[in-house]
């Protein structure tokens, strides 16, 4: 899909990958509609770009998890540019260590999953009268593989990918189109509070995604991102090793459990 002149909102917007996006949504001609939580992030990110882009682009807080914040972004956004065409489902929450409790595992559930889960049940009907749309999931290269340290974390990405999938098997041939971004780490602060984090896992699950390959920047996804959307490809690697990770992957997948336990002991993981 060419973006220019398109309709696209942005969850998880106020920085990282999502401000990213936005700012490579403008450039190429589309007008955007940030959403994040309130607070000063969003603020700044929404000026920011509409010191350059002017009225293309509004910025609405509100929880990317709750069906009502996600309604009222999207009226938001038809109001001030009209139908939407692409939602970029890019909001996320970091894992917890390990096995985490009740409450990690819901929040973990209700961002990472059914956000995406409401935020279609939104727009895909409007988008099958119409005959087309555009609907980007952010998941991570640990929902094709893992996540070294923590299970909420992999198990909802590898949901996030699961949905994505269903999206394009389903709706595919009737004019929706889906991509799923799947990287490793890029140099957001999701990444660098793990990194800099005082629990001791945490600080390995960061490395444990550092390690494994560079740390790209988020403009520098953003970019790949659109790029795939313009050729209407599915799943988006910004990390070529993740692709060669993932076949190994499936041609068999016990050496590659033991690969990834001697991985976790070179991190100190079982110590």
């Amino acid at each position: 899909m060419d973006v220019r002149d398109r309709v696209a909102v942005v969850t998880g917007s106020a920085g990282g990958i999502g401000a990213a996006l936005a700012e490579e949504l403008l450039r190429r001609g589309a007008r955007v509609a940030l959403g994040d939580l309130p607070g000063p992030r969003l603020d700044a990110t929404r000026d920011r770009l509409a010191g350059e882009y002017g009225d293309r682009v509004i910025a609405v807080p509100g929880d990317a998890s709750s069906r009502d914040d996600l309604a009222a972004l999207l009226g938001a956004a038809r109001e001030a540019h009209g139908d939407v065409d692409l939602f970029f489902a890019n909001a996320g929450v970091p894992g917890a260590p390990e096995l985490g409790d009740d409450e990690h595992w819901q929040r973990a559930l209700d961002v990472n999953v059914l956000a995406h889960v409401r935020a279609a049940q939104l727009v895909v009907p409007e988008w099958l009268e119409r005959g087309e749309g555009y609907f980007v999931s952010t998941a991570s290269a640990a929902g094709l593989l893992t996540q070294i340290g923590s299970a909420t974390y992999s198990v909802s990405k590898h949901a996030a990918v699961a949905f994505a999938e269903w999206l394009a098997v389903t709706y595919g041939a009737r004019g929706i189109k889906v991509s799923c971004l799947c990287p490793m780490g890029v140099d957001t602060d999701m990444l660098n509070l793990g990194r800099t984090s005082e629990d001791a896992v945490e600080r390995t699950m960061a490395q444990a995604v550092t390690d494994a390959g560079d740390v790209l920047t988020p403009a520098a996804v953003a970019g790949i991102v659109l790029d795939a959307v313009a050729e209407e490809r599915f799943l988006v690697l910004p990390h070529p090793q993740v692709h060669r990770m993932l076949q190994g992957k499936a041609a068999d997948h016990d050496r590659w459990i033991a690969g990834m336990h001697r991985y976790a002991a070179s991190l100190g993981l079982d110590d």
